[in-house]
């Protein structure tokens, strides 16, 4: 009796800060999506992930390696891809606009923090807290 008692009473482990605040990061940034109006069904998909996050599937935690991973790759080849040399304004800082706040902060400066980020949203995908978050008893197959 026990022993049945025991097995049952398996230890679930926490959401980890850093994975709580990677699936609000995510929230935000889907839900701002869907307001402006710009990849509607891209910002669908990572709330869906953001819910398969929270309900501890192992394949929630393989679609956010994926995702991070190929995050990463794209916004590593976006300076490259963005690079025109006939524009004479490249060099050029660019102006942002968030709330009062006016700045002209040059492109690689922007770079620089969006691979930053990609590259912290990478670390908190792989690291083994994350990873002892998921429940690894559910399994792929949707009928289990």
């Amino acid at each position: 009796m026990e022993k049945s008692v025991a097995e049952s009473q398996v230890v679930k482990a926490p959401l980890p800060k850093r994975l709580a605040a990677l699936c609000a990061f995510f929230t935000i940034a889907s839900i701002s999506g869907l307001i402006a109006k710009q990849g509607e069904l891209f910002c669908i998909l990572t709330i869906i992930m953001v819910i398969a996050i929270l309900g501890r599937q192992r394949t929630a935690m393989y679609f956010l390696q994926v995702y991070t991973v190929l995050q990463l790759a794209l916004v590593s080849m976006l300076p490259i891809y963005l690079y025109d040399p006939g524009n004479l304004l490249v060099g050029n800082p660019s102006t942002f606009k968030l709330g009062e706040l006016q700045a002209k902060v040059p492109d690689y400066v922007i770079f620089g923090i969006i691979i930053a980020l990609a590259i912290v949203q990478v670390w908190i995908a792989f690291t083994p807290k994350v990873r002892a978050y998921f429940n690894t008893k559910i399994n792929m197959n949707i009928m289990s």
